[in-house]
Parts: structure tokens; C-alpha cells; sequence
């Protein structure tokens, strides 16, 4: 008989099923503009120790410069200072930078265990309930409740806000991937599978895994520019990290006094936030529409 390793598995789930996908995104050129502008901000915010042209933390005796092209402004200054006199583009880099580790790590971790118990609830039955009932008991609960419970007992800090998210983010993941891992589970594969008395693990793993990837990673994807908003609220009501570290929720909460005379403090690093957030969502639909065969025949 025929090693079931490497046939019963449908045709491009051994396969890199990303190897087409970038083909496709370069000819829709939305997604393609998406995908620059979020690699830019994540390489600036990457290298932002060496593209910030001043220290982020380092206050003087200027603050509320406006940006270069308004009147009064300061050429060393690109991005204009807050009320601090800290220069604006040094905070951005920094600030995006930490907004992205937050979202990253509170989707993976989130994510994980999300998956991860979808995956386990499809497979042993007997687990299913348990694993649905705390879903539910989990939906119930907002992000910002989460949050707001979370900054009485830890205190507000980065650390808060990605438990919080990270816990709003397991509930949805483990439907999403219960609902395609029980469809797989109906395949013959997994049959032939089960009477070739493969182990649990490899079946889970190297087939009812690979076979759920797709609907879970395009979830995933949508889910992160939902986390950003989320944690962004969470640190504009000060339930994220503590000043003076910067993180974009947070500046935009510090130039609220000055929307009048210095809206820039405000509104450069919420015009951050949409683009992130604009991209991503872009990206995540013009993936759904790739990897699912409905869209993609319409």
C-alpha cells in the first residue's frame, strides 16, 4: 500500500501554499499598495534606532512645533515636537514599533492557544463542549472589560493589554479553526489515516493542521488590525504603557489638550494607526479572496 504520508494528503497541503499567493497579490494592485506600505512602516519602525534622528525620550525647551509644513516650524524638527518638546518623528518610530510587537504577540499567543484548542475540540469529541462552552464564556467578556480587570489586578502596562487581547483573541480563533477542522475531519484521508493506525499527533498535526491553515491564517490576519484598534483604545484611556515610553494609542491620548493649537501631537500617530490597520485589512481580504475557491470563481 501506498504510503499515506505522502498521498492521502489533498494536493497543496504538503505544498507551500504561499508560493502562489504572492504571485496574485502582484497583480491586484490594491493589495499590492498595501503590502508596500506596511512593509515601510514595519522596516521604519524595525530600524527605528537608526532612522530616529533624536533620542524619543529627550525633552527641550520646544515644545509644540508644528510639522515642517507649517508656519513657525523648525528644519531639524521634520515631524514638529509634543508638549514635551520631544521630536515627533523619533516618538512615531518608536511608538509604531511597540503598537506592532503588541499586536504580534497578542495574536500569536492568542492565536496558539486558539487554534490549538479548535483543533483539539474537532478531533477528541469528547472535548468539544468544554472547549465551545469556554468560548462563549470568553466572548462575553469585551477587550476593554478584559483590560480594565486586568490593569486593576497587574496594574496598566504593556504586559495588561497583551493578556487582555490575547484572551479576547482565543475565543474566535478556536471557532474559526473547530469549524474547518470539523469539515476535514469528514475527509477519507483522515479514515485511511485512522485505520493505518497513525499516531494522534501526526494526524493532528500533519493533517488536520495543515489542512485548516488557510481559513485560520486569513482570520488571523483581520484579527491583527482588530487588535491594534483594541490596544490603541486601551492606551488612549490609559491602560497601556506608561509615559514617557511611546506607543501610538498613547501619544494620541497625550495631545488631546492640544488638538486646537498643536493637532499634529494627535493626529500623526492616529493617522499611523489607519494606515495600519487600512493595510492589513486590504492585505486579509485580498487573501481571503485567493485562498478560498468560492471567491476566487466569482
Amino acid at each position: 500500500m501506498a504510503d499515506l504520508t505522502t498521498q492521502a494528503v489533498p494536493v497543496g497541503v504538503q505544498r507551500s501554499w504561499l508560493s502562489p499567493i504572492w504571485r496574485r497579490i502582484l497583480g491586484d494592485k490594491l493589495a499590492l499598495a498595501a503590502a508596500v506600505i506596511l512593509l515601510a512602516i514595519v522596516l521604519a519602525a524595525l530600524f527605528a534606532p537608526w532612522l530616529a534622528p533624536f533620542d524619543p525620550y529627550e525633552t527641550t525647551r520646544r515644545p509644540f512645533i508644528p510639522p515642517r509644513w507649517s508656519e513657525g516650524s523648525l528644519p531639524q524638527y521634520w515631524l514638529g515636537t509634543d508638549g514635551q518638546g520631544r521630536d515627533m518623528l523619533s516618538r512615531l518610530l518608536y511608538g509604531t514599533r511597540l503598537t506592532l510587537v503588541m499586536g504580534l504577540a497578542s495574536i500569536v499567543l492568542g492565536g496558539g492557544l486558539g487554534a490549538l484548542l479548535g483543533l483539539l475540540g474537532a478531533f477528541y469529541r469528547r472535548l468539544d463542549p468544554y472547549v465551545m462552552r469556554s468560548a462563549d464564556i470568553l466572548l462575553s467578556f469585551p477587550a476593554i472589560l478584559l483590560g480594565l480587570a486586568l490593569a486593576a489586578v497587574v496594574g496598566p502596562g504593556l504586559t495588561a493589554i497583551v493578556i487582555a487581547l490575547s484572551i479576547a483573541t482565543v475565543p474566535d480563533v478556536a471557532r474559526i479553526t473547530r469549524s474547518a477542522a470539523i469539515v476535514v475531519m469528514g475527509q477519507d484521508y483522515m479514515e485511511a489515516g485512522r485505520a493505518l493506525g497513525l499516531p494522534d499527533r501526526t494526524l493532528i498535526w500533519r493533517y488536520l493542521a495543515l489542512n485548516c491553515i488557510s481559513p485560520v491564517f486569513v482570520f488571523m490576519t483581520l484579527r491583527f488590525g482588530q487588535i491594534i484598534l483594541i490596544g490603541a483604545a486601551l492606551s488612549f484611556l490609559g491602560l497601556g504603557v506608561r509615559p514617557p515610553e511611546a506607543e501610538l494609542g498613547m501619544m494620541a491620548s497625550l495631545g488631546r489638550d492640544a488638538l486646537f493649537f498643536a493637532p499634529h501631537i494627535s493626529l500623526l500617530p492616529s493617522l499611523t494607526i489607519i494606515a495600519i490597520v487600512l493595510c492589513v485589512n486590504l492585505l486579509g481580504d485580498a487573501l481571503r479572496d485567493l485562498l478560498d475557491p468560492r471567491m476566487r470563481n466569482m
